[in-house]
């Protein structure tokens, strides 16, 4: 049996632990907190961006009040093939990425498209996205519809598109409010702003790949 005494030990070394662990995630979020929106604001480094490492920067909103970021990485695909991805609107192919839950093309006339996507653990309203298409300079500019049904402020940004040898580069800058966006943003950890977007930088390297073949078939027609 397990006497009095090692109980009572056992129980104060499971809260020291828990202590220790709150102790390390609030460190975490101090260093996070002590960097300033300038220290992110780097250009990151091409051999790096080839070898497929994604980055993310924080950056100050151009509003009064929200947070921004610039996630910049690459993908083995050249332009014009990444290009066709990324304009790809109608597909399923989205939902292979464990945060869509669901995508649909509303609309497209022109070259401004309406999408919507419900986003895993996030939401249980869809996100409208107005989505404007600049072919010549390989750009999308994005811009949340509904952001009171989906408790933001506002969300807006673009994705550049730009040639790197045979792959392209992708620069993704977004700004943002909405409750709790501070956190988001500062969390270091799984569910935090940086894993989020290099998950989705990861998940882009790899389906573009997969897809590459069907973008290629649809040039030789």
């Amino acid at each position: 049996m397990i006497n009095r005494k090692t109980f009572t030990l056992a129980r104060e070394e499971s809260i020291m632990y828990r202590i220790q662990i709150l102790g390390i995630l609030i460190a975490h979020l101090i260093i996070s907190f002590s960097l300033t929106p300038e220290a992110w604001t780097d250009e990151p480094d091409e051999q790096q961006l080839l070898n497929g490492k994604a980055f993310v920067y924080k950056l100050k909103s151009e509003e009064p009040k929200g947070r921004g970021y610039r996630l910049v990485y690459a993908v083995d695909a050249p332009l014009h093939i990444f290009w066709q991805f990324k304009t790809d609107f109608d597909n399923d192919f989205l939902l292979s990425n464990k945060y869509i839950a669901i995508h649909r093309l509303i609309s497209q006339s022109g070259n401004v498209a309406i999408t919507e996507n419900k986003y895993r653990d996030v939401s249980k309203s869809l996100f409208r996205w107005q989505i404007t298409v600049v072919s010549d300079r390989h750009r999308l500019e994005f811009v949340l519809l509904n952001p009171d049904e989906n408790n933001h402020d506002f969300h807006y940004g673009h994705i550049q598109l730009e040639p790197l040898g045979t792959k392209t580069k992708v620069t993704q800058v977004a700004y943002f409010d909405f409750f709790g966006a501070f956190l988001w943003v500062n969390y270091p950890l799984y569910g935090g702003m940086s894993d989020f977007l290099k998950y989705n930088a990861r998940w882009e390297q790899e389906t573009i790949l997969k897809r590459i073949h069907l973008y290629h078939s649809q040039e030789s027609q």
